[in-house]
């Protein structure tokens, strides 16, 4: 089973097949940052650790590189010291260095240190509602697979269902689901959602089979609506209370 440790916002650390894989980095301190399209986002609390105290990443799962909640200036400081930063094709393009951009369903094999290998696979995602990509741009999650090990799906900034099922249909059973969700609101698009809210992971939880859900990007920052006592009440009511680890 893979080891995951959540730090706050949507930067989690996976132990999976001898590697070490950092989600969407951040780790700057509270306050407001600019979006750069007239508005700011607002950090409400501390990263649970810092770039040093992490040990070594063999590589970095970047939804995407364009707003400060899923990579601030730490992250992007600590992004040349990786040896492999897996992005959109976009952000590759902005980022340069060690990042390989990946089309969703394009894919990538890692060398274990056992021998065997790690396949990483994009994931279509959409950070909105429908025809929000001009706006909001690329993002992708990611697949984990192995031989020998069970597959862990990363989510990123996703709030559709279908791209979820169309996941499912390829991948699923997955064993561990990194969702990112709480529910995230701007003005952008009338308030709509940004990411899964509590109940769409819950229902995200059942489309991908998933034994475990770890729940990732539902707190620290301003824009979430929906936070640990509204996921627990979700879980809860679909009877999956047993599936969600927010140790």
């Amino acid at each position: 089973m893979a080891t995951i440790r959540a730090f706050g916002g949507p930067t989690t650390l996976i132990e999976f097949g001898g590697l070490r894989f950092l989600t969407d980095p951040t780790f700057d301190g509270p306050g407001d940052y600019p979006t750069g399209s007239g508005y700011a986002l607002t950090k409400t609390a501390p990263s649970a650790t810092t770039p040093a105290d992490l040990g070594p990443v063999d590589a970095v799962l970047l939804s995407h590189d364009e707003h400060p909640d899923n990579l601030d200036a730490s992250g992007r400081a600590l992004l040349p010291t990786v040896p492999l930063v897996l992005t959109t094709t976009s952000g590759a393009g902005r980022l340069g260095g060690t990042a390989r951009g990946l089309a969703p369903w394009d894919s990538v094999e890692l060398t274990r240190p056992d021998g065997g290998t790690v396949t990483v696979t994009a994931a279509p995602a959409l950070h909105g509602p429908e025809g929000c990509e001009p706006v909001i741009g690329q993002v992708i999650g990611f697949v984990l697979t192995a031989p020998d090990l069970p597959t862990v799906y990363v989510s990123g900034d996703n709030a559709s269902l279908p791209l979820v099922k169309e996941i499912a249909d390829r991948f699923g059973p997955v064993d561990t689901a990194v969702l990112f969700a709480g529910a995230a609101r701007t003005r952008r698009f009338d308030g709509a959602l940004l990411t899964l809210d509590s109940a769409q992971a819950a229902e995200a939880a059942v489309l991908l089979g998933a034994r475990r859900v770890v729940p990732a990007h539902f707190d620290s920052w301003g824009h979430f609506t929906e936070g640990r006592e509204a996921l627990e009440a979700a879980f809860a009511a679909a009877g999956l209370g047993d599936r969600l680890d927010l140790s």
